[in-house]
Order: C-alpha cells, then structure tokens, then sequence
C-alpha cells in the first residue's frame, strides 16, 4: 500500500511540474487556459464512450477565472508585513489594557 500511494504521489507532482503548475505564474496561466480548452471535448469523449447522452445545454459553461496569483501573493505579504510592522504597539496597548484590568479586578 505504502509504494502504491507514493507512486501515485509521484506521478502527481510529476504530472503538475509537467503541466507547467510548479512555475511561475505564466505557466499556471497557461496551464489553465490548456485545461479550460481540454476539459469540454474530454468530457464529450468519455460520455460517449461510457454511453451517456450529455448535451452541450446540460454542461455548465467553464468558469472564467480574473485572478492573479503575483497580486495576491503581493497582496498577502503586505497583510502580513502591516501586521507584523504594527504587532509591538498593539502587545503594548493589549499588555496595558490587561494590567488595568487585573488591577480593576483587585479591587
């Protein structure tokens, strides 16, 4: 069981570096403009192999994908680096308001 699964592990990540997934951004792009044209006679292919009467009203269209992995990359690590920059003033004002609330509690 366990070369079985590692097999299949292998041939996944061998299959997307292959496809070009691994890559830059332009080489995911591409990938997924490949598969968007790929998938609809695939699809078509296997039904009529299998024997299943599918119309092309019945398929849902494919999905038109505006996103950019670079801008939300970019955008992730400004999230992160605000946050980061902002974390000491914000564990002072936590730390203050904790102390005031522990003597309160004293009282």
């Amino acid at each position: 069981r366990f070369l079985i699964k590692g097999g299949l592990a292998g041939a996944a990540v061998y299959v997307a570096y292959d496809q070009g997934l691994l890559g830059s951004s332009t080489e995911g792009a591409e990938a997924l403009r490949k598969a968007q044209e790929t998938l609809p006679p695939a699809i078509e292919e296997w039904t009529n192999y299998l024997g299943w009467e599918v119309r092309a009203a019945q398929l849902p269209p494919a999905p038109k994908f505006e996103f950019s992995i670079s801008k939300s990359w970019n955008k992730g690590v400004h999230t992160v680096m605000s946050a980061l920059s902002v974390a000491p003033t914000r564990a002072c004002e936590y730390t203050v308001e904790g102390w005031k609330y522990m003597k309160d509690l004293v009282k």
